[in-house]
């Protein structure tokens, strides 16, 4: 085991639910990878929804002291036994949430999650794949890849959406979209059918009329459970409903109708029940999407970037809305 990183560093740490400026910086001491783990000195926290959600909320396992974030961008500065990746190595990775996370100048990651970042691809578009370029693989992979058919993805102006939509235009799909007018025309470029404004209450009308004789094929959801709910009737018969923000407990239709399949997205479950081969997968995917942002065939959300000691100042800009459409990204070093 080799040693590259500093004896204190800095962490924002989480005492209680509520807001994001509650976080608390500290400063805390060395810390040592086990066997299978690496330490990454963090250059680039990516912020996500998830992060406010579970910081209002009380998760099973974090106790007063808690280090949140789930996703950065960092140098291999430690590596643990059983470790293959040279110091030095340029990774991104999606930390689990019972784990001290990335709002912190070093963390403690498992190896099998970190994505290494090919030259050509900058910290801060290294960032934005994590969470969500991997949510967006893993909704595409609950669906069969069966060529000229109809989907639909919710929010496309999100950063997991906006992925998912150029995933599924390269299965050959029509993809129809629901977003703010202010995203139309960018979609439109990327080469979607048709997208709908979802504040307008015929909105479903449209997308009905637009399909004419064809139904959906899928529908992926990342709103919540009780929106996916009131999609169900405009996906066909043996369609797919993904649901990537909430899950049904329940079928959202009656038995021998439409045979629709339920689909659940639950990126942070590969921390407690991934085998080796998930990993390997997960690894292969995440590979992928960051080469598709290194030879410009993946267009991602516009980001901001801002200072380490704003970080809960710029968590709660995105969880009250303060930043549509672009991404924020804390820079760990001044």
């Amino acid at each position: 085991m080799v040693n590259a990183h500093a004896s204190t560093f800095r962490v924002w740490t989480w005492q209680a639910p509520g807001e994001p400026e509650q976080l608390r910086l500290e400063m805390r001491g060395a810390i040592s990878p086990g066997p299978g783990e690496i330490v990454v000195r963090n250059t680039m926290i990516a912020l996500n929804p998830v992060d406010w959600k579970v910081i209002a909320a009380s998760p099973d396992g974090w106790r007063p002291g808690h280090v949140p974030g789930v996703d950065g961008v960092g140098i291999v500065a430690e590596v643990g036994d059983g470790v293959s990746i040279p110091l030095g190595t340029r990774i991104a990775y999606h930390q689990g949430l019972g784990k001290p996370g990335s709002f912190a100048e070093y963390t403690i990651v498992g190896a099998d999650c970190a994505l290494v970042i090919p030259d050509g691809v900058s910290d801060e578009s290294a960032a934005g794949i994590p969470c969500p370029g991997l949510t967006a693989w893993q909704a595409l992979a609950k669906v069969p890849d069966m060529p000229n058919r109809d989907v639909l993805v919710t929010g496309a102006g999100g950063a997991v959406s906006l992925i998912l939509t150029q995933l599924a235009l390269r299965r050959n799909w029509r993809v129809w979209a629901t977003a703010s007018p202010v995203h139309r025309e960018r979609l439109l470029a990327l080469g979607i059918a048709g997208t709908f404004d979802y504040r307008d209450e015929a909105w479903r009308a449209q997308l009905t009329v637009a399909l004419g004789s064809r139904r959906l094929f899928a529908v992926f959801d990342t709103t919540s459970g009780a929106y996916a709910r009131g999609l169900a009737p405009l996906v066909g018969y043996n369609g797919h409903l993904v649901c990537i923000q909430d899950r049904l407990e329940s079928p959202p239709l009656p038995p021998f109708t439409t045979a629709l399949s339920l689909h659940e997205v639950a990126l942070n479950s590969a921390h407690g029940h991934a085998t080796v081969e998930d990993w390997r997968e997960w690894r292969q995917a995440g590979a992928h999407v960051l080469d598709a942002v290194r030879i410009g065939a993946l267009d991602l959300q516009q980001h901001i970037v801002t200072a380490f000691d704003d970080l809960p100042a710029s968590l709660s800009a995105l969880k009250h809305g303060r930043v549509r459409g672009r991404k924020i990204l804390v820079r760990t070093e001044a």
